[in-house]
């Protein structure tokens, strides 16, 4: 055991002792190359080389200029860009270089670019893998020439801080079941803020998510990659990059007051002003109609409400057995309220229980009671058709509703069909945590039934194939 540890932190101080001289190679060459495009010659000491790069010179004996030019021409004059064959991210460099007039920024500022650099060598301790942004090119960067080393160099600085911002798998790249996003970040803009700092790398880390939840995982992330190698240190430690990865698509802060429901582990949990204050067990998705992850926001709970069928559910299951036994809307309850249009009629045998937790979502999945409590002692509580089953929905709206659960009993007892709205809505964040921090600091993992963290995992580790992003209609659940 502890022979393990000295070779995995051996091996570590090897990788680190790596990048260090990549960055000190790649410092000297961008002093070399600050000097020349200042002078026309490459004899300045490296300590003037950036005071030199700053001063003005005509554009007909400036190489600056040329640079100017060809960057300029590169990023506008095609909408994809590679270097050495690996793709740059040609928006946000636009975006950057915009600002800079379209001239090289890393040859005036060759200590930023080194720390930086150090930082992006670096992003395993954020469960990223470097070679995400270049790492391997930007070792041997002194052999790329001027214009490509700069390039290189702002995509990789732009894309580790993207991806610390709001994912590495961001939003638009990923399948349509994962629907979390923070909120937009400028991230060059950062980087510029990154140039201006006494600690560069100290304003790029500040685009990561900043929560103990996140502290934790990261903690956890350091000890599994100390540990001696093997299966289940493997599995824990992809299992932690991936949960880091879902913990970026949040918004920060998260709101204080929440409903959080999480369908690896089928369990929803109530925060007041951050502090857990309920908590149930759930039935989320069967794994053929899974629950999404999304945000959304809870207005109002609706007494005794009926259940109007999804044309997808009715054709492929009630439709059916009705062909087969002339009696099955009578017997569950059902009538048709125009043509095509099936209807639940509230009451106790209602699908949606007694209550429902209106929340507008272009998946149509909401909260709801359910007359099948049985389901709630079961140990997959994988259920449903993507809408989400509360164990207590009483104790729930008389929290949402501020009011006793004596009053929400009277109400329901009435019969009636009615809407009461909330005095303040809650966010609802529905997700899938595979790895979740525990207060204590104690990490639990869950099963991946849904098998969606091999996808991030192997997108997180610049996987060939990636998963398809299916952003178009929404899928109909809403039971």
């Amino acid at each position: 055991m502890i022979f393990g540890f000295a070779q995995a932190r051996s091996g570590r101080r090897r990788r680190v002792r790596r990048d260090a001289v990549a960055a000190a190679a790649l410092v000297a060459a961008l002093a070399a190359f600050a000097a020349f495009s200042s002078s026309g010659a490459a004899a300045l000491r490296p300590q003037d080389a950036a005071k030199a790069a700053l001063q003005a010179a005509s554009p007909a004996s400036n190489p600056s200029a040329a640079a100017d030019s060809e960057i300029r021409s590169r990023l506008t004059g095609a909408a994809r860009l590679a270097v050495a064959g690996e793709a740059l991210n040609v928006k946000l460099l636009r975006q950057f270089y915009a600002a800079h007039d379209w001239r090289p920024v890393w040859p005036s500022h060759p200590a930023q670019a080194a720390a930086l650099l150090r930082t992006v060598m670096a992003a395993g301790d954020q469960g990223l893998d470097p070679e995400l942004f270049h790492a391997a090119l930007l070792r041997g960067a002194i052999a790329l020439s001027p214009i490509d080393r700069d390039l290189v160099l702002s995509d990789a600085f732009l894309g580790y801080a993207d991806a610390l911002a709001r994912g590495a798998v961001p939003i638009e790249d990923r399948t349509d079941n994962e629907d979390l996003t923070p909120g937009p970040v400028d991230v060059a803009a950062a980087l510029d803020r990154a140039i201006a700092a006494p600690d560069p790398a100290a304003v790029i880390a500040e685009l990561a998510p900043h929560s103990a939840k996140y502290r934790a995982l990261r903690r956890a992330l350091r000890h599994y990659r100390a540990e001696p190698p093997g299966r289940r240190t493997a599995a824990r430690r992809r299992a932690i990059e991936v949960n880091l990865e879902r913990l970026r698509w949040l918004p920060r802060p998260l709101p204080s007051d929440r409903l959080w429901v999480n369908t690896a582990n089928a369990r929803l949990v109530l925060y007041r002003d951050n502090v857990p204050v309920f908590t149930a067990r759930v039935i989320v998705g069967q794994v053929g109609k899974q629950t999404p992850e999304f945000a959304a926001t809870i207005d109002s709970v609706l007494f005794n409400p009926p259940w109007n069928i999804p044309p997808s559910i009715a054709a492929q299951e009630i439709l059916p057995k009705l062909s087969k036994d002339p009696d099955y809307l009578a017997q569950h309850f059902m009538i048709w309220r125009r043509p095509g249009a099936l209807q639940q009629i509230a009451g106790p045998h209602s699908a949606l229980g007694r209550l429902k937790f209106e929340m507008t979502d272009r998946f149509d999945v909401y909260l709801h009671d359910t007359p099948e409590r049985f389901l709630f002692t079961s140990r997959d509580r994988r259920r449903s058709h993507g809408c989400v089953r509360v164990e207590d929905p009483r104790v729930l709206a008389a929290l949402l509703l501020d009011e006793p659960v004596a009053d929400i009993n009277r109400e329901i007892a009435h019969g009636a069909t009615r809407r009461r709205y909330l005095a303040r809505p809650i966010p609802v964040f529905i997700v899938y945590q595979t790895a979740v921090a525990k207060p204590s600091g104690r990490i639990a993992f869950y099963p991946d039934v849904y098998d969606r963290d091999p996808e991030i995992w192997q997108r997180l580790h610049g996987a060939d194939e990636a998963p398809v992003a299916e952003h178009g209609a929404a899928l109909q659940r809403g039971g």
